[in-house]
Formats: structure tokens, sequence, C-alpha cells
């Protein structure tokens, strides 16, 4: 039976590139496998898989039974129906090491990069086995989009690296003006449910006994999202009546390089615990505030202890 290389719930860029370069880097090293999601490509996405010529890997909802080789995620929370009865054979990735735990020794690539089309070039080259064209530039996409075309705190040396390097694979003249098109498509938001933008980047956390959802909508201007930002925060709330303490919603502008954050929660001091700056209502703006993992997710967990 074949293993599934699988990223994590509301797929992103970067989850569903990493499966299909993860899994080419596994069965070019004789391990029978097949690249999986837990979602259908969000438009971004879309845009990367049709420029370089990639699938979209099959849809998965429940991994019972199953071997699986995890990209872009350790965390439970990120993980499919049936992990309690899967086995886990590998992790790459680039956040902090999650609740994921295995009954016998694993293959574990987990960097501290922008990126896990970062850890997977690297993968490449240690391993000597040549990057396919089509799949350099997916995971070239993946790490301009994680990094916010490099203005990312969360970007790093290696991922700079790793791009110009991809870049050459290829063919890619100009990847600034590529991050820049691509981040048009991910703007877009004519024609989309609120439901859908809310959950475009979603994702699930427990704060010391809390359930804190946390989305991010990147756009090259907060203008555009305008005429939604009132649908947007009844969504959200929507989303915290089931069940959650609170719902927060970045809407980051990558030119002005900060965040506006919509607040639905059962404590909002808790924001101006987190960022020392107190909320205007439900909203409140963070400057130079462009990832949610670095920047938001750990300000959070200090502010609920």
């Amino acid at each position: 039976m074949s293993a599934l290389v699988l990223g994590h719930m509301n797929p992103d860029t970067d989850s569903i590139v990493a499966a299909i370069a993860a899994a080419d880097l596994y069965s070019k090293r004789g391990f029978d496998v097949t690249p999986a999601a837990q979602g259908a490509p969000t438009p971004e996405t879309e845009f990367v898989l049709k420029k370089f010529g990639l699938s979209a890997p099959q849809v998965v909802s429940d991994v019972a039974g199953k071997d699986l080789y995890l990209v872009d995620y350790s965390d439970l929370a990120q993980a499919p129906q049936g992990m309690d009865s899967a086995t886990v054979l590998g992790i790459v990735d680039h956040h902090k090491l999650g609740d994921v735990t295995t009954s016998s020794p694993l293959e574990a690539w987990i960097w501290p990069v922008g990126c896990t089309g970062t850890v997977l070039k690297n993968m490449y080259d240690f391993y000597g086995v040549e990057i396919p064209k089509n799949i350099a530039g997916g995971l070239l996409c993946a790490i301009l989009s994680d990094t916010v075309i490099f203005k990312s705190p969360t970007c790093t040396e290696a991922d700079k690296k790793a791009v110009e390097a991809l870049a050459k694979i290829a063919g890619v003249s100009d990847v600034v003006a590529l991050g820049m098109e691509m981040f048009k498509v991910k703007s877009a938001v004519d024609g989309t449910s609120m439901h859908d933008l809310v959950f475009r980047d979603y994702k699930d956390f427990d704060m010391n006994g809390n359930k804190v959802g946390i989305g991010q909508l990147e756009v090259v201007d907060l203008s555009i999202l305008d005429k939604v930002k009132a649908g947007l925060q009844e969504e959200i709330a929507k989303v915290k009546g089931e069940g959650r303490h609170s719902v927060f919603l970045l809407l980051t502008d990558i030119m002005k390089e900060g965040s506006e954050m919509l607040i639905v929660s059962d404590d909002p001091a808790v924001v101006e615990k987190a960022f020392g700056v107190k909320p205007d209502g439900s909203s409140v703006w963070l400057p130079g505030v462009m990832s949610r993992k670095k920047q938001v997710v750990p300000n959070f967990e200090k502010a609920f202890k």
C-alpha cells in the first residue's frame, strides 16, 4: 500500500507543493508514495500549479490505518481523522515540533526557515537527486508565498539562497515579479464566500486549554478588503460560536508591511496583553506584523498563560 505524503488542513501553496515535491523525492529514493492534500487548492495555489504544469494531489479526509509522511506540520490539530491508527514515517516542516508521536523512529527534517520548500530544496541536494523544472517552479513560488516575497520576519538567508537556485532550474528571471503576480491572484476576493475567505489560510490552536482560531488574508492593498470586512467580521463571529474562545483574522497588507486584525473573543483584553496595543472596537492595526507563525501565535500563547 502506497504511503501518503500529506500537508495540513486548509492547505496553502507550501503544503500542497511540499507534498508534490516530497513525493517526487521519496519515490526517487525508492519509496512507494502518493502526494495528497486535505482540501482543494486555493486560487493562489491553482495559479502556481497551472503555471508550472503540476497536478493537484488527491484529496484525503481520513488516514486510518495508513502510512504517512507529513509535510508543513506536525500538530494533531492540523491532521485529518484517523491519525490514532496511522503510522507516521517522516516529517518535513518549518514550524515548531507539534504533538504528533510515533511508535518507531522516523526521518524528520524540521528547520527554522521560512518555508517547507526550502527544507525540500536542501533534501534534494543532500540525497543527490535532481529537481525537475516544474517542481523547482512550484517550490520557488511556495517560498515566495510563505516569506511574503522575503518581507516576512520568518525569511532567512537559506530561503533566499534556495529561491536563487530554484529560479535558475525553473527558468524564472524575475522572482519578485512572479511573487507580485501570485499575490495579485491571492488578493482577489470577488465571487468568494466569506467562509472560504476566512478559511483560505486558517488554523486552530490550543492556548492553555482555550481553542483559538487564527486566519490570515494577505493582499497587495488593504483597500481591496473594504467591501468584505463587515462580512468577514460576521463570519468569524459564527466560527467562534462553534466552541472557540477567540477567533482572530489577520488582514495583511504586504506593501505597507502590517496587518489589521479582526477580533472576536471572550476576553478582548488578551489582544492588548499580546501586542501592547488597545483595539479600536473589534479590530486593531499591528504595524510590521506579517507572520502568524512568528509574530502572532507566540504572543497569544504568552498572553493566554
